[in-house]
C-alpha cells in the first residue's frame, strides 16, 4: 500500500522457555496508514504496551516482521534502527521517560540535536512544540520542577517535534485532567490528519473514539476491530490546550 507507514506481519512475543514460557503476543497482523489513527484497547496484560514497543523497534519480536516506511527492521543494524526512530517515530510513554538533568526544552530537542539539526533550528522547533502544549513559559524548567501533567505534556511535545511521521502513544492522557487530556487528543488527531500515522493505546472508550479504527486485544491476540467514520464531530467546537 503506498500510504502504509507501519505493518506488522505475524508478530509474536514470548518470554521464557518450555513450561515457563509466556506468550505476550501471538500472530499479530496490523497496518497503519498515513492519515490514520488506530486505537488499541484491551484489559491489563492483553499485550497493548508490548505491541507498541515492538511497533517502534524498541523490542525485537520472537517471530514475525515489522516494516516501517518500507524498511524491514529485521534487516537493519541497531544503529540504523536508532536513526529511524529519531527521524520517523514519536513516542509518548506512560512514565514520560524525561531526562531529569535536562530542561523541558532540552528534553524536547534532544532527538533533533542527536540527528544533527542546527542549534537555532532545533531551538525554534522545540519552542514551537512546547507552545503547542502550552508550556513555552516552562521551557527552562527541569522535570522535577514540573507537575505530573506538565511532564506528560513535555513528553508529548518531544513526540511531535520535527517531522515525525509515526506517533506511538501509550496512555498519553493518564496524568492529565480531562480538559487538558482532550486537548492532547485533539493535537494527536490534528497531527494524524496532517499526514502522520498514529497508534493510541488506551483503556478509555471516550479516547478511542478519536481514532479511525479501534483494535481490541485479548491474551495477546486481535479479537475484534471496529472501523469508524472520520471523527469530524469530535473535533468540532473542541478547545485546544
Amino acid at each position: 500500500m503506498p500510504d502504509e507507514i507501519l505493518r506488522l506481519d505475524g508478530v509474536a512475543m514470548h518470554y521464557g522457555t518450555g513450561e515457563t514460557s509466556v506468550s505476550a503476543l501471538s500472530g499479530i497482523d496490523l497496518t497503519v496508514s498515513r492519515g490514520e489513527l488506530v486505537a488499541i484497547m484491551g484489559a491489563s496484560g492483553s499485550g497493548k504496551s508490548t505491541l507498541l514497543t515492538i511497533a517502534g523497534g524498541l523490542t525485537q519480536p520472537t517471530s514475525g516482521e515489522v516494516v516501517i516506511e518500507g524498511q524491514w527492521l529485521a534487516d537493519l543494524p541497531s544503529a540504523q534502527i536508532a536513526i529511524l526512530r529519531r527521524r520517523t517515530l514519536g513516542f509518548v510513554f506512560q512514565d514520560f521517560n524525561l531526562i531529569p538533568t535536562l530542561t523541558a526544552l532540552e528534553n524536547v530537542t534532544l532527538p533533533l540535536e542527536l540527528d544533527g539539526w542546527p542549534r537555532r533550528k532545533t531551538r525554534a522547533a522545540g519552542l514551537d512544540a512546547l507552545a503547542a502544549v502550552e508550556l513555552k513559559d516552562r521551557a527552562h524548567r527541569f522535570p522535577d520542577d514540573l507537575s505530573g501533567g506538565q511532564q506528560q505534556r513535555v513528553a508529548i511535545a518531544r513526540a511531535i517535534v520535527g517531522t515525525r511521521r509515526l506517533i506511538l502513544a501509550d496512555e498519553p492522557t493518564g496524568a492529565l485532567d480531562s480538559a487538558t487530556g482532550e486537548g492532547v487528543l485533539r493535537m494527536l488527531r490534528d497531527r494524524v490528519d496532517a499526514g502522520a500515522g498514529g497508534i493510541l493505546v488506551t483503556h478509555d472508550a471516550r479516547h478511542a473514539a478519536w481514532a479511525d479504527r479501534i483494535v481490541f486485544l485479548r491474551d495477546g491476540r486481535i479479537v475484534d476491530e471496529n472501523v469508524r467514520d472520520h471523527p469530524e464531530s469530535l473535533l468540532a467546537g473542541r478547545r485546544t490546550i
